[in-house]
């Protein structure tokens, strides 16, 4: 389908310095350039009529036709605004009642359709067309418009100073030689024929089938991959679950980055930095996420510092847009079969900057709902920052007897 934005956008520019012709002859001419479908796309973008674009289009290829006169005196139909002014004033009225949501006005449950809108107007007395409205909320400043992402929501006083504090430990850590990981939970997949987003090459007239509907196939569940990013080393490790998204699925993940990973590239390795998110299993108000993070200390001797991300920011996560997004491009418009699929496209991600991944299925049954008990979380080895203790925390192994 043709974008008939930058017609719109050309169009709006030049229209009011033009005459009937020569808005015409442009419409034609965006049309002609645009290829199949510009007709109809140039009929959207301007509001000029198909059948005028036509015209235009004739004209384009027969010039020497065109006389000097626009079009003979009096020609053209009288507008529908000059024949009833009031009625662009109902029209106004009728969409201030649907965008202000008075539940006293009526049409509040319009959708603002053409064929509601002329409906409407109808029964209030004015002969019009469904096909005429486009024109008259053009007149008035109306155009569809999709929902844009603006609104970032409330921002906690010392957003700014954590991403500060985050971007100090991060420097720090980093020129000390030692590492630092991002983690997040990436979205969980259905596994079987289902319809996955994008598109893919395949031979002309032979897609891929799905399923129609997407419920869930208990025999095949569900894959959980989650990722840890070396921020220095532009490579990750994926650990694809198949039970529950917890702490203890979040922290194995880490241990399986060490294992395979993390301990080959850093071998003089005393602390490791871990930036993640607010929220989920590796969340800061989440007490086994701590627990395990102590198990993890013990078995390696490693200084674990953590920094989390404040609410609301999980998006500057560096695995959101350096792992995650690549992933979701390589497996686009394919169907999760299995989870074998799932683990074989995960590691033949890459791009051009070098990014490597490594992947492997986590068969293990992680269980929702484990407490952790007031004594449990005073018996860690852990000490606060200075600066928000329950976001930025250091948790070391326990001294041995």
């Amino acid at each position: 389908m043709v974008d008939a934005s930058g017609i719109r956008e050309r169009f709006t520019a030049v229209a009011q310095a033009l005459d009937e012709r020569a808005r015409r002859l442009l419409a034609a001419a965006e049309a002609k350039t645009a290829g199949y479908g510009g007709i109809a796309a140039a009929s959207r973008a301007t509001g000029v009529a198909r059948s005028t674009i036509g015209r235009g289009l004739r004209d384009l290829a027969a010039p020497e036709g065109l006389s000097g006169a626009v079009r003979r005196p009096g020609g053209g139909c009288t507008t529908l605004v000059a024949k009833n002014p009031a009625l662009l004033d109902d029209l106004a009225g009728l969409l201030e009642s649907a965008t202000m949501g008075d539940p006293i006005r009526p049409l509040l449950w319009v959708s603002k359709s053409h064929v509601k809108l002329a409906t409407a107007l109808r029964e209030r007395g004015h002969k019009i067309a469904d096909s005429s409205i486009p024109k008259l909320l053009g007149l008035l400043g109306y155009r569809r418009q999709v929902n844009r992402k603006t609104r970032d929501g409330g921002h906690h006083p010392d957003r700014n100073a954590q991403f500060e504090h985050i971007n100090a430990a991060v420097t720090a850590a980093q020129a000390d030689g030692q590492p630092v990981i991002s983690i997040d939970t990436k979205k969980k997949e259905l596994i079987g024929a289902f319809k996955n987003g994008g598109s893919d090459y395949r031979p002309e007239g032979c897609p891929d089938e799905v399923n129609v509907h997407d419920f869930i196939d208990k025999e095949r569940g569900k894959a959980i991959p989650y990722g840890v990013y070396d921020i220095a080393a532009n490579s990750g490790c994926v650990s694809v679950g198949i039970s529950n998204d917890t702490a203890q699925f979040a922290v194995n993940s880490i241990r399986c980055w060490l294992d395979t990973m993390g301990r080959q590239r850093y071998r003089d390795m005393k602390q490791l930095t871990i930036t993640a998110d607010g929220g989920g299993s590796n969340g800061s108000r989440v007490r086994l996420f701590k627990v395990e993070l102590q198990k993890l200390a013990q078995e390696t001797g490693l200084r674990i510092r953590v920094c989390h991300f404040p609410p609301g920011t999980s998006k500057w996560n560096k695995i959101e847009h350096r792992l995650f997004c690549h992933i979701t491009q390589t497996w686009r418009g394919k169907p999760l079969v299995s989870h074998e699929t799932v683990v074989e496209l995960i590691a033949a991600t890459t791009t051009k900057t070098g990014l490597a991944v490594q992947c492997a299925l986590d068969t293990r049954d992680y269980q929702k709902g484990i407490k952790v008990s007031d004594e449990e979380m005073k018996s860690l080895n852990i000490e606060g920052d200075a600066f928000h203790p329950e976001w930025n925390y250091t948790i070391t192994p326990k001294p041995t007897i």
